[in-house]
């Protein structure tokens, strides 16, 4: 009996083996992303612009909605990695000792385009759950009339109604630990090396799971990062945004191991 051949010529599919590295690195991945800003600074900053154009957008069309305000946020927060895709190509581009083409990142979306939509879906859905678990939390606290926009910040900083502040920053939280897992590395790796969306997500998983003390202290700087530029009135943001996108473009070359190519 003969057996069944596989094509010869098909190439076995990427999947990234993993770094450990050292809890410090995420210091060493924002000076690069700041490096990356100041060698590209006409594309990095109209990303930057892009994302402060984006958040007052959000928050000026829900000001009258607080259940909504923090999801929505969440959800920028998450759209983020994708907006963030034209800055990856320009730290590419820069790590490849190329000019910065702003018009070149525009287009980068256009790489593996499946496999990407793909992954917002798997991101979609997972927000849409934040935003319903969202309005479930407001809903069991306030019997009511739900507080102005106003009222939500003030019980935010004065900490009033600590319960229901628990309870939604802690499901906020378990929201977070997900998007944050499968997300820090996938965007890059379907992007650069054409990997399918679930691969992606489990390679990124495995970033996390190799590296607890360095993805805590990375999500720490994306936290204080993402709150400066909130209470600079999102002006903060036109830099931080950028220097979070290149920066976590040097975070999947670490964690990846993977080289840049010579153009």
């Amino acid at each position: 009996m003969s057996e069944e051949q596989g094509n010869p010529d098909e190439q076995p599919r990427y999947f990234p083996d993993i770094q450990e590295v050292s809890v410090d690195a995420p210091v060493l991945w924002l000076k690069k992303g700041w490096q990356d800003l100041k060698a590209c600074p006409l594309g990095s900053l109209f990303y930057g612009a892009c994302f402060v154009i984006g958040g007052y957008l959000m928050i000026f069309s829900l000001r009258d909605a607080p259940e909504y305000i923090a999801a929505v946020i969440t959800g920028f927060v998450i759209a983020g990695p994708f907006l963030a895709l034209g800055l990856y190509e320009l730290s590419a581009q820069h790590e490849r000792g190329e000019s910065c083409k702003l018009t070149k990142s525009l287009i980068a979306c256009r790489k593996n385009v499946g496999n990407m939509a793909a992954f917002a879906l798997i991101l979609l859905v997972l927000y849409l759950g934040w935003v319903s678990a969202s309005v479930m939390v407001f809903a069991g606290f306030y019997s009511g009339d739900l507080p102005t926009m106003g009222e939500f910040f003030r019980h935010l900083i004065m900490t009033e109604h600590m319960n229901f502040l628990i309870v939604y920053f802690s499901v906020g939280s378990m929201f977070g630990v997900i998007i944050f897992s499968i997300s820090i590395i996938s965007i890059p790796l379907i992007k650069d090396k054409q990997m399918d969306a679930l691969s992606a997500t489990v390679a990124s998983v495995r970033a996390v799971i190799f590296n607890p003390g360095p993805m805590i202290v990375w999500a720490g700087f994306i936290a204080v990062l993402s709150m400066f530029g909130m209470v600079t009135l999102l002006l903060g943001t036109l830099v931080v945004g950028p220097v979070l996108g290149h920066a976590t473009w040097h975070a999947f070359r670490d964690l990846t191991g993977t080289k840049p190519e010579v153009s």
